[in-house]
């Protein structure tokens, strides 16, 4: 497993580079753009320019993270155009960057049938409208409220509506802390194995693109997201000791997004890996 972690990227995104040197990581995540607000300005292109040859010379693999405010699969229809069109506008930054993947939140709708049907026609429209490499990431969610994405059936059902040709740029990023509130048990020897075999059933593991390496707060099935540090939540490090050890995942990239402590979190993940 690449160990990695979101970065900042203030003083553009070329930065973000230097900051994941400094924390020890071998891959990192950021945000290409703002991410609570609709608007976002054009990457310049000498921003590009100097993205693309750190990324060359750090040979650190990279993923975006959308914005928080898209929900593809918002009922009220004003939400949804907005969200759509920022899904596509940061699939089209991805590939301006060189980036491998973008990784989103489903989103939310009280009707799950429709929801899920509605972030397929999303994930479509955004895969048709910018051909490329730059793959589509639906991250596993807690589960909270009317979210989507907390089971890997959902998350199936959302590959499956997608147009076969389409599809192969459409994969999974998996999240411990959300895997846990959703009730997938990581902590246990059993739990685990169960947890990646029902995966494996659903999706495939080669749908598995990239992880988000976070420990929970709360406890086993909450249906709440709230992060904490690795082996200081309700988790412990038995899951990430399983994680970072399991040969199947060796090439997947994975990042830590508790801010502030990434190079003492990243230390505590590779003290796990023998």
């Amino acid at each position: 497993m690449l160990l990695g972690a979101h970065e900042g990227i203030a003083g553009g995104v070329s930065t973000a580079f230097a900051r994941a040197e400094e924390d020890g990581a071998e891959c990192l995540q950021i945000f290409t753009r703002n991410a609570r607000g609709w608007a976002a300005k054009p990457l310049e292109a000498e921003e590009v320019a100097r993205f693309r040859a750190e990324a060359a010379r750090t040979a650190m693999p990279v993923a975006a993270h959308s914005s928080y405010l898209i929900n593809a699969a918002a009922p009220d229809a004003e939400i949804r155009r907005k969200s759509w069109a920022g899904l596509a506008d940061e699939l089209a930054r991805c590939e301006q960057l060189g980036i491998f993947a973008l990784v989103f939140h489903p989103g939310s709708n009280p009707d799950e049938a429709e929801g899920l049907r509605l972030v397929a026609e999303a994930m479509a429209q955004a895969l048709d409208a910018v051909p490329g490499k730059a793959l589509l990431l639906t991250e596993t969610t807690a589960g909270q409220g009317a979210s989507l994405g907390h089971t890997f059936e959902q998350l199936a059902a959302i590959r499956e509506g997608i147009p076969r040709a389409l599809r192969r740029r459409a994969a999974v990023c998996v999240d411990t802390c959300h895997l846990f509130a959703a009730g997938y048990d990581l902590t246990t020897d059993e739990g685990y194995a169960a947890t990646f075999d029902a995966l494996e059933r659903t999706l495939g593991l080669g749908a598995v693109k990239a992880f988000h390496l976070n420990d929970s707060k709360k406890p086993l099935g909450c249906r709440v997201d709230r992060h904490e540090h690795i082996g200081e939540g309700a988790m412990g490090r038995s899951p990430f000791r399983r994680l970072v050890n399991d040969a199947r995942f060796a090439a997947v990239p994975a990042f830590l997004e508790t801010e502030l402590r990434y190079r003492e979190n990243l230390a505590v993940l590779r003290s796990l890996v023998s």
